[in-house]
Parts: structure tokens; sequence; C-alpha cells
């Protein structure tokens, strides 16, 4: 019995170390494999989140290339405002110079004529230089027009008694006489001192010759004499004079 006791101890020995042996690399593989899956699930998560950062900096590659694009669309929309401000201002700057130009055609000029200094609006200067120019062209009824109808469109005008004085030489040139000494006689009320004054006293003299007045035309010209004794017109009313007689 005791070799039969020892005969079965040895079996029952080794099943216990195999099941103990069994156990030992069941828990081992399924540490390893809670390691195969823990590492599994690491790589996992390591590859979703690579991914989740190369979307990330695709998606930030993409908004910079957008802000890039949107910069140079408002640096050409700046570059065109540049342009449109430039332009406007040089718009601006040709209006200005414009308006100023307009504003100068209406300012009052300094005029120097027959002796005197005043002021006149550039329409009316020109007005009267316009009817100078018919009468020294020799359109004598023309220029008595214009001078006529200058007299009347600027009655307050410095020109006023040099337009009565071209204006009753024209009269005369076409031998309007009465007209010419009512006007020579406007200028010598209006301005006794004028620089023309006795020229148009004279003017009167020979129109009133010719008219055959010859006793008019006498007293005008001793008028002249005595009140202009040392003007030219004076001189020629002397002659004049000495002729009548």
């Amino acid at each position: 019995m005791f070799v039969a006791a020892l005969s079965w101890s040895a079996p029952s020995h080794a099943l216990f170390e195999d099941s103990e042996a069994r156990r030992a690399i069941l828990e081992l593989r399924q540490r390893m494999d809670s390691l195969g899956q823990a590492s599994q699930r690491a790589g996992e998560r390591s590859g979703d989140e690579v991914s989740q950062l190369r979307r990330s900096l695709l998606d930030l590659q993409t908004q910079i290339e957008a802000l890039r694009t949107e910069q140079a669309m408002l640096r050409g929309q700046n570059e065109q405002l540049q342009r449109e401000v430039a332009e406007l201002q040089r718009r601006q700057k040709d209006i200005a110079q414009g308006v100023d130009e307009r504003l100068r055609q209406f300012e009052p000029v300094k005029v120097s004529l027959d002796g005197r200094e005043f002021q006149a609006d550039p329409a009316e200067k020109r007005d009267f230089e316009a009817a100078l120019a018919v009468f020294r062209s020799g359109r004598f009824a023309e220029a008595g027009t214009a001078f006529s109808a200058f007299i009347k469109q600027y009655p307050q005008s410095g020109y006023q008694p040099s337009a009565l004085f071209w204006l009753g030489n024209a009269q005369y040139a076409t031998r309007d006489y009465k007209e010419a000494i009512n006007n020579f006689k406007a200028l010598l009320a209006a301005a006794p001192s004028h620089a023309r004054a006795p020229e148009a006293a004279l003017s009167i003299a020979n129109c009133q010759i010719e008219l055959k007045d010859t006793r008019a035309a006498r007293k005008t010209l001793e008028d002249l004499v005595r009140t202009y004794p040392n003007s030219e017109a004076a001189t020629a009313a002397k002659e004049r004079l000495a002729r009548l007689k």
C-alpha cells in the first residue's frame, strides 16, 4: 500500500503544477491581451489625435489663405480708394480754380482812363472797349448805338463822361448835330473838370457852326477860352473865333 500511495502521489503533484502553470499562462496571456488592447487603443487615440491635428492644421492653412486673399482684396480696394480720393481732390481743385476764375470775372478792376482812375466791373470794361473799337473802325452809326446802350446800362459808371464824349463824336460823324450837342453838354454838366471837357466844348461849337448858328458857336468858343485857357482846345477855339469874325 505504501508503494501504491507513492505511485499516486506523483501524478497528483504534477497535475497541480500543470494547473497552476496554465493559470499563470492564461493570466499572462490576459495581461498581454490587455496590454495589446491598451496599446491598440492608445495607438488609435494617437492616430485620431494626429488626424485631428492634421485637420486643424489644414483648417488653419485654409484660414490663412483666406485671410491673405481678403488682405489682397482689401489692399486692392484701398489702392482704388486712394486713386478715387486723388481724382476727387484733383476735381475739387479744378472746380475751386474754376470758381475763382468765375468770381474774378465779376470782381471790379481798376481802370485808368482820360486822367481818371475808378473801379469797374469786367463786363462794364469789356462793353466800353467794344463800343470804342467799333467807333475806331469807322462804323459810327453802330458806335452811337453801342455807346447809347452802354450809358443806359451803366448809369453810375466811371466810364460815363468818356462814353458821352464818344457818343457825341459818333453822332457828329453821322451829322446828328443836335443830339451830339446834347451829349457833349451832358458831359460838361456831369464832369466839367474831365480831361475831355475842353474837347467837348469845342465839339459843341463845331456842331453849332454846322447848324449855321454862328452866334451860339461864338459864345461857346468864348466860354471855352475863358474856362479852359491852357488847353489845346482853347487854342483851336481862338483860331475859329478869328475866322468867325
